[in-house]
């Protein structure tokens, strides 16, 4: 899985924009021979910022393919901020960002 972020503050506000690109398979697809295509999808996305979470959601299969997430919290610029997500697979992903 690829994680883009973006992370902008105004005014002690900041905007996080975060795509994750990540097939979201929901177990119930068939392949080109009638097999079930097994279940593959996120499971959890967090965010960390000075040593706080700030978000965190689960995520189940009627998420789309590649979802696009974006959430507010109170911080400024020049700090960074942690994004991890999971998937069904036990897979991790993660980026650290400086908020601009």
């Amino acid at each position: 899985m690829k994680l883009k972020v973006k992370a902008k503050a105004r005014d002690g506000v900041v905007k996080v924009k975060m795509l994750i690109k990540h097939q979201m398979e929901t177990g119930r697809r068939k392949d080109k021979k009638g097999a079930l295509i097994p279940a593959h999808h996120l499971t959890e996305i967090m965010a960390e910022y000075q040593g706080n979470k700030v978000f965190s959601t689960e995520v189940g299969p009627g998420v789309s393919k590649d979802p696009f997430l974006a959430f507010y919290f109170k911080g400024a610029a020049g700090d960074s901020l942690k994004i991890s997500a999971i998937d069904t697979a036990g897979e991790t992903g993660s980026v650290e960002v400086t908020i601009k």
